[in-house]
């Protein structure tokens, strides 16, 4: 999927605070959760702002990067200032013009699902931000893995982070009481910027047992490398062939 203008909140939202023009509450909507906000100074975070287990994704980042879902492009920036061959692609075609207009020589509008083998191989292919968001729910997190592992150079590595989110179903006993009918980390969101309102869409929390499992389902090799706030952790997977 590709978003038009008129239904891509977040693009836009990153275009006006690109462009210094007033810029309104960039809503975050969900049938489980009460409604949320997305900061917009944040996504264009430099180095020093992120969380550590960005900074140490940016750290282990190495030779040809690809920077899936990469908004308004602050991993693929910094990257690239370190030298480094970035490519970074979004459905967003707002946020890919804001990229290019911030001085990524490659941001591609793209959906990584149309990304193919002959499109290239990568040493690095990033996914923050709650990387397994793409995947949308667990049963496709091992299609995803298995066709990122397609776009990997000879000992390559994808570097993803994502959020165990178990502890919001924990009551007060500590009973560990999760939805009956769906995995506990899939999660359905909707932005909203001003009067512009995106398509509904599947977001995955994936717990690491969890990733490591439908990593082994690709035949990849899943570290959890490290870990953060509330459930957060970052993993790195290589082939493990």
């Amino acid at each position: 999927m590709i978003l038009t203008p008129d239904h891509d909140p977040m693009g836009q939202a990153v275009l006006d605070y690109f462009e210094g023009k007033p810029h309104k509450t960039l809503r975050v909507l969900s049938s489980k959760f009460d409604e949320d906000e997305m900061p917009i100074p944040y996504l264009f975070r430099d180095y020093s702002l992120m969380p550590p287990l960005e900074q140490q994704a940016m750290r282990l980042s190495r030779g040809k990067v690809l920077d899936i879902g990469a908004c308004a492009g602050c991993h693929a920036l910094h990257l690239q200032n370190q030298g480094l061959d970035v490519t970074a692609i979004d459905i967003s075609p707002l946020s890919v013009e804001t990229m290019r207009r911030r001085g990524i020589r490659q941001a591609l509008l793209a959906n990584i699902y149309d990304y193919t083998a002959a499109t290239g191989h990568y040493d690095t292919i990033l996914l923050l931000m709650n990387g397994t968001t793409i995947a949308g729910t667990l049963r496709r997190l091992p299609h995803l893995l298995a066709h990122l592992k397609t776009l990997l150079a000879p000992n390559g590595q994808i570097l993803i982070d994502s959020t165990d989110i178990s502890y919001i179903y924990v009551d007060d006993n500590g009973n560990f009481d999760p939805p009956t009918d769906t995995y506990y980390g899939e999660v359905d969101y909707r932005m909203q910027y001003g009067k512009i309102r995106g398509p509904r869409f599947d977001c995955l929390y994936a717990d690491p047992v969890a990733l490591q499992h439908c990593a082994a389902i690709a035949r990849l090799h899943c570290q959890i490398i490290g870990h953060g706030e509330q459930g957060s952790y970052l993993a790195q997977l290589t082939t493990s062939e």
